[in-house]
């Protein structure tokens, strides 16, 4: 059985010294880097051959330690501070006596006004053609915001724009403030994790990024993708304050609103309060005026209405129409009684004529009705006597007078009259 390689195993491990020089090795095949960065800690001491410093990204939270003779710093094509941005050349390096990394530069350069605007100018039209300053993607901010978050620097003129102006329009105005670099290689990562941390909160109703102006070069976080690309992920309202009227970093154009200062943000995400009250004032004395004009226009319209004469006397038709029916009533009564007393003297003349003529009147004259009384037993009506043979000898004969009637018996015909 053949013994395992050094190095694979724990009864064959490399020495330190063996590991050491091995990643020395691997590193120095890299040959010479070009690399942009923003500079921190810049340490120069008197009467040394080496300045160290650290270069740190600026869109996330990485850095290298940079090492450069004084002269090369001394030369550089700008003062170097903290924050300036770079590209420099330099050769990694591990350092096997301390088990360090370092990047040993043999050339600086800054990165200018004019490179640094064309690279946000090329962001933008990246960040343009993908629709992240879409306006339809815009979202409202509330009317009145239940909590406003506010990401700014620690004791900074744009907080107290803000909270100040904000209160006094608002005093119930709520804050949740969260204190970041806002300029520095430490600004992007420390803005998005506020950003994200006030975006996940539920009481948060819109969030305010402030600062009170710069440079190009103090404003280049503010232009970082990283930014703007956590400010478009953002689910709630957000509105960009950085700097003045003449400062357009690319957070402005990703926001969902726009404010030209600080001071304009508090302005723009809560209302006035006293022009809200006054605007509640107008509105109530438009509506009671509106009240009254409507209460006094129907008051005209129900006095022209009881002015007309069917409502000024209700009665009056039906008192004329009773005028009418009285006037109807008598004619028809009077119709009446002149038919009825026609009719009465009518039927008064046909009883005088039928008394006249009828059977009872001709008896009263000595006329008499003879009837042959029926001599069958049965119930039958008597016969009037027309003839001398309809009352033969020896019939029953019952002889009507005025005042009665007598019973006799036929002795049969005579002759003579």
């Amino acid at each position: 059985m053949t013994a395992a390689a050094q190095g694979a195993s724990a009864e064959n491990p490399f020495p330190v010294r063996a590991v050491a020089v091995r990643v020395k090795n691997w590193i120095d095949r890299l040959g010479t880097v070009w690399v942009e960065g923003q500079l921190t800690e810049i340490k120069l001491r008197p009467n040394t051959r080496t300045a160290f410093m650290v270069l740190r990204d600026p869109a996330a939270d990485m850095s290298l330690t940079v090492t450069c003779s004084p002269t090369l710093l001394a030369n550089a094509p700008v003062t170097l501070t903290e924050g300036t941005r770079v590209v420099v050349c330099g050769k990694p390096n591990f350092y096997t006596g301390r088990g360090t990394f370092s990047l040993r530069l043999t050339e600086i350069r800054a990165v200018g006004v004019g490179e640094l605007l064309a690279r946000i100018d090329r962001l933008r039209r990246l960040l343009d053609a993908e629709g992240l300053f879409d306006p339809r993607l815009k979202r409202p901010i509330p009317f009145l915001p239940n909590m406003i978050g506010l990401i700014t620097g620690r004791a900074s003129m744009a907080e107290r724009d803000v909270t100040v102006v904000a209160s006094e329009r608002w005093p119930a105005a709520r804050f949740a403030i969260r204190n970041t670099a806002v300029q520095g290689p430490t600004a992007v990562a420390q803005v998005v994790a506020a950003l994200r941390e006030l975006d996940a909160d539920p009481e948060v109703d819109v969030i305010v990024i402030a600062r009170g102006g710069g440079s190009v070069e103090d404003l280049l976080p503010f232009s970082d993708e990283t930014l703007c690309r956590a400010i478009a992920a953002a689910t709630t309202p957000v509105v960009s304050a950085i700097g003045h009227e003449p400062d357009a970093p690319l957070c402005d154009l990703v926001a969902d609103l726009r404010a030209a200062t600080p001071t304009d943000a508090a302005k723009q995400i809560v209302p006035d309060i006293a022009a809200e009250q006054a605007l509640l004032d107008g509105l109530r004395g438009r509506s009671a005026r509106a009240l009254r004009n409507w209460v006094t226009r129907e008051r005209r319209a129900l006095q022209h209405l009881r002015s007309r004469p069917v409502l000024a006397d209700p009665l009056a038709a039906l008192t004329t129409r009773a005028e009418e029916i009285a006037r109807a009533r008598a004619a028809v009564r009077r119709d009446i009684t002149r038919a009825v007393a026609g009719e009465t003297d009518r039927i008064g003349h046909l009883s005088a004529r039928l008394s006249t003529l009828g059977p009872a009147a001709t008896l009263a004259r000595g006329y008499a009705v003879v009837q042959v009384m029926p001599t069958d037993g049965t119930d039958a009506r008597p016969a009037v006597v027309h003839r001398v043979s309809d009352a033969p000898a020896g019939a029953r004969l019952r002889i009507r007078v005025a005042d009665g009637a007598v019973a006799a018996i036929s002795e049969g015909s005579t002759d003579g009259d």
